[in-house]
């Protein structure tokens, strides 16, 4: 333990030894996480990274950075902090595995109005989890506290991840074709996007979040907008080692109508099929309870799709195989046509 301490700083509002008792708590969740290519240990002014570039002609880096957003707020109303880790881990990674990447480390960022070391430690542990799912090493981090700025239970978190992938292999959304397949990789709920609205549509600074609910399976609200989102990093890496991928799209904030298009270019139009979604009752429950329109809902949420991937249709079938052997039950949900409109749900 450190023997820095300074009275004047605490009577301020900030806990230098907090800092410390909080760093002891995680180191346990970030060993958890550790590759090979980390060189060093928690604690210093940087994090050290090797990446392995065997088999690489031109090794590019991919970065991708997010929050959590205003889910947190469900968080701290539920008391519990041990999974929102794991969507700040999987908007991160799930972005850059859209290149092709491979995630190689994380950072996160917690900026506290009081630096309570064992939330902390279970925020980082969420982190720590969502790198293992997605095989990266945190290899570093920073907590800040805000006294007066924050109220003592507010926190913010955010992070971002880097990766790498050879050039040749990064993903060229031109080479998409009229007739390729467009697949659906199932989410878990709402994911971490448009918590604002969800927060007012279920008033949840005064609803009960802990009360089962029938047409949510028996989860109570808060349990069921606290699902993390998944993280296709590993069905994904599986996937582009034996099929052509032509386009992957993380569906987001802006849901289909503004992430779909990202992966296809100019000229051509994702054709989908509503009646084929997978929709998740928690989206039913929102449009109903906040009377929000069907075009809304599918401009806002991911509505039971976390990730499309296009491929060739003569490999769709593969790739349907190998990414449900990856464990992501993945699904037929449309075709790649001509047209300046780039998103159809028809």
């Amino acid at each position: 333990m450190s023997e820095s301490y300074s009275a004047s700083y605490a009577a301020a509002g900030v806990d230098i030894t907090a800092g410390y008792r909080a760093v002891e708590l995680m180191k346990s969740h970030v060993a958890r996480t550790m590759t090979a290519g980390v060189c060093g240990d928690i604690g210093g002014f940087g994090g050290l990274y090797q990446p392995e570039l065997s088999g690489m002609s031109q090794p590019v880096l991919v970065s991708g950075t997010d929050g959590v957003g205003t889910k947190l707020r469900v968080a701290q109303l539920m008391n519990r902090h041990d999974t929102v880790g794991i969507d700040c881990v999987a908007m991160c990674v799930n972005d850059i595995i859209c290149c092709g990447a491979r995630p190689l480390f994380f950072l996160d960022y917690i900026a506290c109005g009081k630096n309570i070391p064992e939330r902390i430690a279970d925020i980082v542990g969420g982190v720590a989890e969502g790198c293992v799912q997605a095989g990266c090493a945190l290899i570093g981090g920073e907590t800040a506290e805000h006294p007066g700025v924050m109220h003592a239970d507010d926190y913010d978190l955010a992070g971002f991840a880097v990766g790498i992938v050879d050039r040749e292999k990064i993903i060229d959304k031109n080479k998409t074709a009229p007739g390729d397949a467009v697949l659906a990789l199932p989410s878990s709920g709402v994911h971490s996007n448009g918590f604002s609205l969800v927060r007012r549509v279920f008033n949840v600074e005064r609803a009960d979040l802990h009360t089962p609910i029938d047409a949510l399976g028996g989860l109570g609200l808060g349990q069921a907008l606290l699902t993390p989102t998944r993280i296709y990093v590993k069905a994904i890496l599986a996937l582009l080692e034996q099929v052509e991928v032509h386009g992957i799209s993380h569906i987001t904030g802006g849901g289909f109508y503004e992430n779909v298009p990202r992966s296809i270019p100019q000229g051509l139009c994702a054709k989908l099929e509503k009646s084929a979604l997978r929709v998740p009752p928690i989206f039913d429950l929102i449009a109903e309870t906040g009377a929000i329109p069907e075009r809304d809902m599918f401009n806002t949420f991911n509505m039971g799709v976390g990730m499309t991937v296009t491929v060739p249709k003569s490999q769709a079938d593969k790739a349907l195989s190998l990414l449900r052997e990856n464990g992501e039950d993945a699904y037929l949900i449309g075709e790649i046509v001509t047209g300046e409109e780039r998103v159809v749900l028809c």
